[in-house]
């Protein structure tokens, strides 16, 4: 994940709950990337050394284990970067090109000069990041399954130039909670929509008050429709199902207005997020164990990076550093 800010309840539900569940049957790398940051941000760098420590808090807090998985920075480990460079000299420019997230962006964020090698090459950094471990499989939404595909030409190619060391890595499409921010668009920082999962109660009701409901429902006593209201998709999600049935019901019958109705979502909302707040505030009170948690993860990471690129090396016949 990118460090540009504290994670989401849409980050949660996308993502991180699926890699909390398949690190219990996998050997998972799960790495902040910093370095990828920088391909929009480079401007202005200031914020990405406190994204990085707020990232791995979120992720300690929500359940990802360092028992379990190895949890690292990504530009501590300079093998990304050296792998990157090797890549980046056999990824013919079109592949590049044709990326889908490439060419929307681009279109889609015109507060940032993205006209970058940075900004286009960064599918060949992804690339090193997930074949450096010979992941054979990447956990994904269907948007990014085009990033895996890319990962898995640039391993063929490099297989076919000088030997086979990489598994070509599949996407693995994962279910996910799909939920909207509180405007009904895509959640997201960007967007000022979302909810946090470091806010507190009170930030959660400031917040959810905002939330769009049924836009057909103008007063309390037009009946609702539940199909098409946000704060009901997160009713099904955070609220037991006797209430939700209750709510559906006295929505349909404007018994029950979108005041109170939001109430009681951010009540149930903060309560099911009241173990990863009391999580959070355990490794924030513990610097030095989040430090260690840090170095002990980077070590691991290295650790095999570093095996990697000395086959890498061998191949290429560039000379390794430890001769």
């Amino acid at each position: 994940m990118r460090p540009t800010g504290p994670l989401h309840l849409g980050n949660y539900h996308g993502a991180l709950a699926n890699w909390i569940r398949i690190q219990e049957a996998y050997d998972c790398f799960y790495f902040i990337a910093d370095w990828h940051a920088l391909t929009s941000d480079y401007e202005d760098p200031r914020m990405i050394e406190a994204h990085v420590r707020g990232m791995m808090l979120d992720w300690l807090s929500v359940g990802l284990s360092p028992e379990k998985s190895t949890l690292f920075i990504q530009s501590r480990i300079k093998e990304h970067a050296e792998l990157f460079l090797i890549l980046s000299m056999i990824t013919p420019v079109p592949w590049l090109e044709r990326n889908p997230t490439y060419k929307d962006q681009m279109v889609q964020i015109q507060n940032k000069d993205l006209s970058t090698f940075g900004f286009l090459g960064y599918p060949v950094l992804q690339a090193a990041d997930i074949i450096m471990y010979k992941a054979f499989g990447v956990p994904v939404g269907m948007d990014q399954v085009p990033h895996v595909e890319i990962t898995r030409e640039i391993a063929r190619r490099f297989n076919s130039l000088y030997g086979e060391i990489f598994p070509e890595p599949q996407a693995i499409l994962t279910e996910t909670s799909k939920i909207l921010g509180t405007d009904r668009r895509k959640m997201s920082k960007s967007y000022n929509n979302a909810i946090y999962l470091s806010d507190s109660p009170k930030a959660i009701a400031a917040t959810v008050t905002q939330m769009i409901t049924d836009p057909q429902r103008a007063r309390k006593s037009d009946p609702g429709n539940p199909d098409v209201c946000n704060v009901f998709t997160f009713h099904r999600i955070y609220t037991n199902p006797d209430k939700v049935a209750e709510i559906d019901a006295t929505c349909r019958t404007a018994e029950i207005g979108c005041v109170e109705c939001k109430k009681i979502m951010a009540q149930n909302l903060a309560q099911a997020l009241a173990p990863v707040r009391e999580k959070r505030a355990y490794y924030e009170q513990r610097p030095k164990l989040v430090h260690e948690i840090i170095e002990s993860g980077c070590g691991r990471a290295r650790g095999v990076a570093e095996k990697t690129m000395e086959e890498v090396r061998a191949l290429i016949r560039i000379e390794s550093r430890k001769t």
